[in-house]
């Protein structure tokens, strides 16, 4: 007789369930942040009533920043969103700061002319936050590549030393 206990085990029904899991858990994190997402088609309507689209801005690094004139948060990040662009922009950034739909026009064109706003500053109709994931909360600040991949995504004031490097990175690669 074997007085060794059976260490072997059965793989039940249980241990290929988790098993499936973890490869579905795993091939979804790889989608999600192994690949870079392309940006949305969408066209923004700036306060001078000219358009620009997604598709103009390829080949440029370029920030949409949705934000709304009651937002907190948001009004507390445009000095260091301004202070960012004016960093950037002879390097060849472009920005677009994204009115959210409930936003009064009136409240958004006040503020861009008091505040001289050095970017592009646009009134959406709801479709731009739509188009980029059904945008809801302000501030949402999308960094976007040459190539049009969306390169970082930041709900809430981004980390500006972050954004800075991030930012170098992007305008130093040509395209």
């Amino acid at each position: 007789m074997n007085s060794q206990p059976n260490t072997r085990r059965r793989f039940t029904t249980a241990h290929w369930a988790m098993l499936t899991l973890a490869i579905v858990l795993a091939v979804a994190a790889w989608l999600a942040f192994g690949t870079s997402k392309q940006v949305p088609d969408a066209t923004f309507t700036l306060l001078s009533g000219q358009k620009i689209s997604t598709a103009q801005l390829k080949g440029k690094v370029y920030l949409v920043n949705f934000w709304a004139t009651d937002c907190d948060t948001c009004i507390q990040e445009m000095p260091q969103m301004v202070q960012t662009y004016n960093q950037f922009k002879g390097q060849g950034l472009e920005f677009v700061a994204v009115a959210m739909n409930y936003d009064a026009p009136m409240y958004v064109v006040n503020y861009s002319q008091t505040r001289q706003l050095p970017f592009k500053v646009a009134l959406d109709d709801g479709s731009a936050a739509k188009q980029f994931g059904n945008v809801q909360l302000t501030p949402t600040t999308f960094v976007i590549d040459r190539d049009g991949h969306i390169l970082k995504r930041y709900v809430g004031e981004p980390q500006f030393s972050e954004l800075a490097e991030l930012l170098k990175t992007a305008l130093a690669k040509q395209a």
